[in-house]
């Protein structure tokens, strides 16, 4: 680990007392607020795998895995804008050279926001520039956004243009100022309400070519292995994000214990009790074997992409498995912590119930959908897993 690895690292964890004591306050008013925002950007958080030949720190993967499980640990909402923030420098990357430069002239602390889901519509122009209309959800950390993305379909004429892949649509995400859109105030959500994962949308907007890019079949134009795997180190982080979440409910239900708490109807402490120590050991035995196999596909990933070669649809596979395995596992982790709690847990006041609001918004994300590991599965018996990335 780099000296800067292991300052931005301890920087995460000694703000981490402050994010958590301002939970509560990041959840109602379902962003984090401006100075608390300004303090992770002076951290470095948001410049992690920017070069450093612009500016950034371009730190390595694994170290990024712990930083973003301990922010998430002491507030999840905040790991997971810090996540979507630190991956900007990854889209980018896929666009020409020239335009990142551009993109990072004046400060390496660029944050994007916005939608995958190719929920746009752009029309090609006789300049070669798009004119798109759409509307995107889930664009984590809108608010505080530079710029803006939506993946699109290409239309001509009105009809979707063939992509590469016989049967699908060209689809290509379109990048403009964050003022050229319209934030819809959506967000309105069981869990991860800091997160301002409004929808957005924009109309008859010009975007020129240099501003879009291709998220799932494109490859970085900007060398490094901090960008080389844009999607695998994306979803790895949503799998940091709920260990973190985990981590947080599994101190909460210690920290329970060790108040001498005794159920109703219960003859001594929920900390004497067998099926306590049994749900304790279970969630902490759990946890420990999530982040374990978490970080060795970190380690795996990493060292591909240093060895400058290309994950084989077989390793995505894996990764998109186990990330999944880790999320619904992490759930499952909070699950029982939550029950052990006790009538304390359904109250607002109680980082349980915050912790299981979260987690279960998260394994609603289409990064952990159940069928990443049926296409694992396939991948093992030599099938067609059935999806690519």
């Amino acid at each position: 680990m780099t000296h800067d690895a292991k300052t931005v690292l301890a920087s995460a964890r000694d703000l981490a007392p402050t994010i958590s004591a301002r939970a509560a306050e990041i959840e109602s008013n379902r962003r984090l607020p401006p100075d608390l925002l300004a303090q992770l950007t002076a951290a470095g958080l948001f410049r992690m795998f920017v070069p450093k030949s612009h500016g950034g720190l371009d730190l390595d993967y694994p170290t990024s895995m712990e930083i973003i499980e301990a922010l998430a640990t002491a507030d999840g909402a905040t790991g997971w804008v810090v996540m979507i923030g630190c991956e900007t420098p990854m889209l980018l990357a896929l666009m020409p050279p020239r335009r990142f430069d551009q993109l990072y002239a004046d400060t390496p602390d660029v944050i994007i926001a916005g939608g995958f889901a190719p929920r746009g519509a752009a029309e090609p122009q006789s300049d070669r520039s798009y004119r798109v209309n759409g509307r995107w959800a889930f664009a984590s950390g809108c608010q505080h956004s530079s710029w803006l993305l939506g993946n699109c379909v290409v239309t001509e004429n009105g009809k979707p243009r063939p992509g590469l892949i016989p049967g699908t649509p060209e689809v290509r995400a379109m990048l403009f100022k964050a003022e050229r859109a319209t934030i819809l105030d959506t967000w309105h959500v069981a869990g991860m309400r800091g997160t301002g994962s409004h929808d957005i949308a924009v109309k008859d907007i010009i975007v020129p070519p240099d501003d879009t890019f291709d998220i799932f079949l494109g490859r970085p134009t900007i060398p490094g292995p901090g960008l080389s795997e844009p999607l695998l180190y994306a979803a790895m982080h949503i799998g940091a994000v709920g260990v973190g979440i985990a981590e947080r409910a599994l101190s909460e239900m210690i920290k329970l214990a060790g108040t001498d708490k005794q159920r109703l109807y219960a003859q001594s402490s929920i900390a004497a009790s067998p099926l306590f120590q049994y749900r304790l050991g279970h969630a902490a035995t759990s946890l420990r074997a999530a982040r374990g196999i978490l970080r060795s596909e970190a380690d795996a990933v990493w060292a591909i992409a240093v060895a400058e070669r290309v994950a084989t649809p077989a390793d995505r596979s894996r990764v998109m498995g186990t990330v999944t395995w880790v999320a619904h596992t992490a759930a499952s982790v909070v699950d029982a912590c939550y029950t052990a709690g006790g009538g304390t847990s359904p109250y607002d006041a109680s980082p349980l119930q915050r912790c299981l609001r979260d987690i279960h918004t998260l394994t609603q994300h289409a990064a952990v959908a159940e069928s990443w590991l049926s296409g694992a599965g396939a991948s093992v018996l030599g099938a067609d897993s059935g999806f690519a990335l």
